[in-house]
Parts: structure tokens; C-alpha cells; sequence
């Protein structure tokens, strides 16, 4: 065993062990949890059997070397986590967008009564 893979099975165990006490303490819902644990998962498993792994992409893909399968598939993933990020971004800032809305108009009706009320009173 390469001296790189000793480093990505230490790395990967305490990321586990980080994502499980994340989901324990609430932070992630069960999805997240599954999702990252399952990454993680198959993070190691490529740390373990990297030649054998990179053959099968390699000859699923049709590629010539198993490394540049590794890299085609890395970047698959990464851009699958990218656009993970950017709905999450998306769906929070129409969150952001309607309690805004919503505050707004709950504070112009405060507005209208106060004045109501100082025209009542004068």
C-alpha cells in the first residue's frame, strides 16, 4: 500500500467520523448524511483499489490510461457537488426574497395603523 493511500484512508475515516457526529448533533438531515456518507464511502473504496477501479472507468469510458479515467470521473462529481451548492444557494436566496416581501408589507401595515391611530388621537 502507497504511502498517498495510507493518507486518504486517514483522511477519509476521520471525515466519516466528522459527517456522523454532524448528523448526530442535527446539522445534517438524513439526505445530507446518506449523500456525504455514500461519497465518502466511495472515496474509499478508490483509495483501497485505485488500479483495479481505474481499469474498469478506463474501459467502461473508453479511455486510453486508468488515471485519466479517475480525473474524468472526478471532475463528473465535482460538478455534481457544484450544482448541489448553487441549487441550495438558489433555493435559500428565494427563501431570503419572500421573508423579505413578507416583512415589508407587515411593516407598511404597522405604518398605516400607527398613522391611523396618530390621526385618531390628535
Amino acid at each position: 500500500m502507497y504511502a498517498v493511500q495510507m493518507i486518504t484512508l486517514a483522511i477519509v475515516l476521520v471525515l466519516v467520523v466528522y459527517v456522523l457526529g454532524k448528523y448526530r448533533r442535527g446539522d445534517f438531515e438524513w439526505g445530507d448524511f446518506l449523500f456525504w456518507e455514500a461519497l465518502l464511502v466511495g472515496l474509499l473504496i478508490v483509495a483501497l483499489f485505485p488500479l483495479r477501479i481505474a481499469i474498469e472507468i478506463k474501459d467502461i469510458l473508453g479511455l486510453g490510461r486508468g488515471l485519466d479515467a479517475l480525473f474524468v470521473v472526478a471532475i463528473g462529481i465535482a460538478y455534481l457537488l457544484l450544482f448541489r451548492v448553487y441549487l441550495a444557494v438558489d433555493r435559500t436566496e428565494r427563501e431570503i426574497t419572500e421573508l423579505t416581501r413578507k416583512v415589508a408589507i407587515e411593516l407598511e401595515e404597522l405604518n398605516r395603523r400607527l398613522e391611523e391611530i396618530e390621526k385618531k388621537l390628535k
